[in-house]
């Protein structure tokens, strides 16, 4: 089974998400399982939608994708970083569009540590006067 394939991958918080992008009928599977399944909530299905639908490939392609780590919203934006990537890989002319919607940007916010002698990475306990 060799099938051409473009490949792209995807990072957001500690999610990273391996993408591959075929020709096809337009089916997205996540780990095995379809996209709307893996993510049933309706915004995060729109954002791993979005660069298809920008691209107007949504009905072209087959997407598979591996995602790890992090948490469902993290591992979705993280799906969407791949699906952009893999398809400047496809087509170079579509990097004006992605890079104009910000989806070629790597989201490189993450938690912040927390500090010794504090609460959290910066909320301190509460001082008193007296």
């Amino acid at each position: 089974m060799i099938e051409k394939f473009e490949y792209g991958t995807g990072r957001r918080k500690t999610a990273t998400a391996r993408t591959r992008l075929y020709a096809g009928s337009g089916g997205i599977t996540v780990n095995g399982r379809p996209f709307e399944e893996y993510f049933p909530r309706k915004t995060l299905q729109m954002i791993i939608l979005q660069p298809l639908v920008l691209a107007k490939l949504d009905n072209k392609l087959e997407v598979r994708v591996n995602v790890t780590g992090g948490g469902v919203a993290g591992q979705a934006e993280a799906v969407r970083h791949g699906i952009s990537r893999a398809l400047l890989l496809v087509d170079p002319g579509l990097r004006p569009v992605l890079k104009k919607a910000g989806f070629l940007t790597r989201d490189a916010r993450k938690k912040e540590r927390k500090k010794y002698g504090l609460r959290a990475a910066r909320a301190r306990y509460q001082y008193s006067k007296r």
